[in-house]
C-alpha cells in the first residue's frame, strides 16, 4: 500500500478541520448567542464581543421550568428505548435465524413505514389518544417513539445478528438450550456491541423528536422540544432565551454521546471485520 505524501496529509488534515469547523460552528454560534440579552442576539450584525449575560439561563432553570421538561425527555427516551429493544430483540432473531419466504418483504415494509409523512396520521392517532386518554402525556409520547423508532430498531439488531454464526444456536440446541436461552444466553451477549449502539440511536432519535411532542402534548407530557419551542410567542423569537433553552436541551444528549462514543462506534462497527 503506498503511502501518502507530506502535502497530501496536511491537505486532508486541512480539510478535516474545515469539515468540523463548519459542522461545529452552529452549535458554537448557538451557546454564543445564548449569553446574550435578546435584543443583541436578534441584530443583523452579529456580535462576537460583548458582555455575557447569564439572564436567558436563570430565565429558563428558574421562569419556565426546565426540569419538568428535561425529566419528560428522560422517560419518553429511556422508556420508549426499553420498549423498542424488548420488542425489538426477539423480532429480529426470528427474520435473522427462522427465515421464511415472507422475512425480505417483511422488513421492507418496515422500513417504508418510515417513508410516511407523520402529518399523515396525526389526525387519526389524535382522534385515538383522546378516546384513550392519552393526550399530554408521558405515556402517550412514549408509545409513540416506541413505534416510531421499533422498524429502525429491528432492521439494526438484524443486521447484528446475522452476523452472529447459526453453528454456536445450533450446538446449543443440541444440547438441550431453548428459544429463550438462545436469545438471552447466546445471541444477546455476543451481539451486546449492536444491541447498545441500537439503543443508544433509539434514545437520541426519540431525545431529539419534535412533531409529536408539539402536537399531542402541551403541559403534562410536554419534553424539551415543547420547551424550547414555548420561547416563541406572537411578540416574535426572543433569540437569546430560544438559545439557552436550545443550549440546555441538547447538552444532556451531547455529553451522553460524548461518554458513549467508543460504544457507540464499536457497535456500528460490530462484524465489519471477520
Amino acid at each position: 500500500m503506498n503511502k501518502m505524501s507530506w502535502p497530501g496529509k496536511i491537505g486532508v488534515n486541512l480539510l478535516a478541520w474545515l469539515v468540523s469547523i463548519l459542522m461545529f460552528f452552529p452549535i458554537f454560534w448557538l451557546i454564543l448567542s445564548s449569553f446574550k440579552t435578546n435584543a443583541l442576539a436578534a441584530a443583523r450584525e452579529p456580535a462576537f464581543i460583548f458582555s455575557p449575560t447569564m439572564a436567558s439561563y436563570v430565565n429558563a432553570l428558574v421562569n419556565s421550568n426546565y426540569w419538568h421538561y428535561a425529566l419528560n425527555s428522560v422517560y419518553t427516551a429511556v422508556g420508549s428505548t426499553l420498549l423498542c429493544v424488548v420488542l425489538g430483540v426477539p423480532a429480529a432473531y426470528s427474520m435473522a435465524f427462522r427465515r421464511s419466504k415472507r422475512t425480505d418483504f417483511t422488513l421492507l415494509w418496515m422500513l417504508s413505514t418510515k417513508m410516511l409523512p407523520a402529518v399523515g396520521v396525526l389526525v387519526p392517532i389524535y382522534i385515538v389518544y383522546k378516546n384513550l386518554h392519552l393526550l399530554d402525556s408521558a405515556l402517550g409520547l412514549t408509545l409513540i417513539y416506541t413505534a416510531m423508532n421499533l422498524p429502525i430498531v429491528v432492521w439494526l439488531l438484524y443486521t447484528y445478528f446475522k452476523d452472529v454464526p447459526g453453528e454456536i444456536l445450533e450446538a446449543a440446541e443440541i444440547d438441550g438450550a431453548s428459544l429463550v436461552d438462545n436469545i438471552v444466553r447466546i445471541v444477546t451477549p455476543l451481539a451486546l456491541p449492536g444491541i447498545i449502539s441500537t439503543g443508544l440511536l433509539a434514545i437520541v432519535l426519540a431525545w431529539n423528536e419534535a412533531f409529536w411532542a408539539i402536537n399531542i402534548t402541551n403541559v403534562h407530557g410536554a419534553t424539551l422540544s415543547v420547551f424550547v419551542s414555548g420561547f416563541k410567542s406572537a411578540r416574535g423569537q426572543f433569540w437569546a432565551n430560544m438559545s439557552a433553552a436550545s443550549t440546555l436541551s441538547v447538552l444532556p444528549i451531547l455529553v451522553a454521546g460524548w461518554f458513549t462514543q467508543r460504544q457507540l462506534v464499536r457497535g456500528l462497527t460490530f462484524g465489519a471485520v471477520k
